[in-house]
């Protein structure tokens, strides 16, 4: 069982940046590749971007490529957002999720556990 918190989230004008944590319980965070979706209002939840347990591979959404990077701290059992270049289509609840697969994975199908989620908001 793993339970996960995500923060960081908050109100930033166009252009900002905002760094997203997720922490998780449990001491077997490294045996998870972990992954961030988010949930934009009217909008189905989407992929974007997702860390190999070791943290040696990524993959992104084209919408976030290039302007968000996640990584991962094994030591401290939590994975990061950090979000640059925001604009107010990035608005939306971000959640972090964990996985068994081994790399990294966009389908929420092939995510186990769930955080609450943290919202995310962009003026424009």
């Amino acid at each position: 069982q793993v339970q996960l918190v995500e923060s960081g989230g908050g109100l930033v004008q166009a252009g900002g940046s905002l760094r997203l944590s997720c922490a998780a319980s449990g001491r077997t965070f490294s045996t998870y590749s972990m992954g961030w979706f988010r949930q934009a209002p009217g909008k189905e939840r989407e992929f974007v971007a997702s860390i190999s347990r070791t943290g040696g591979r990524t993959t992104y959404a084209d919408s976030v490529k290039g302007r968000f990077t996640i990584s991962r701290d094994n030591a401290k059992n939590t994975v990061y957002l950090q979000m640059n270049s925001l604009n107010p289509e990035d608005t939306a609840v971000y959640y972090c999720a964990a996985s068994t697969y081994y790399s990294t994975v966009r389908l929420q199908g092939a995510y186990d556990y769930w955080g609450q989620g943290t919202q995310v908001t962009v003026s424009s």
